[in-house]
């Protein structure tokens, strides 16, 4: 939890008095709690002894656990086949705005990185404009 000291900078005594007092009342609250963990494991034994499970008493699922690790990047997001497209805008065909004179059969749209074709003329000092269809 992140609390920002300067929102009670502007508090009169009163205030800040009421604050505290409501304050500790919920720190003896908290902390008469028993841990989380074991009251889990209670639920969990009673449930087991019972032969019932949470989505039986409750009637939903229980969320799965978040995965632990990286999360799936934007190649691992498209791979899986969410394509997210803008409503109402059409993604088609894009013609090619660039062609590599050694080879008429590559050519770029100029949209994204460039290919490897471009990448090697424009090392070389070549410029984008040389190579427009």
């Amino acid at each position: 939890m992140s609390f920002d000291i300067n929102s009670i900078n502007g508090l009169s005594a009163r205030e800040l008095k009421a604050l505290i007092r409501t304050a500790q009342k919920q720190q003896e609250l908290v902390s008469k709690r028993p841990a989380v963990t074991k009251v889990r494991a209670q639920i969990n034994k009673i449930l087991r002894d019972s032969g019932y499970s949470i989505a039986e008493l409750y009637g939903v699922d229980v969320p799965a656990p978040a995965p632990r690790g990286r999360k799936p990047g934007k190649v691992a997001k498209k791979a899986a086949g969410t394509k997210a497209t803008k409503k109402g805008k059409k993604s088609g065909v894009v013609a090619p705005k660039y062609r590599d004179p050694a080879d008429a059969n590559n050519q770029w749209t100029g949209r994204g990185k460039p290919p490897r074709w471009m990448a090697a003329y424009l090392a070389k000092g070549r410029k984008k404009e040389d190579f427009l269809i």
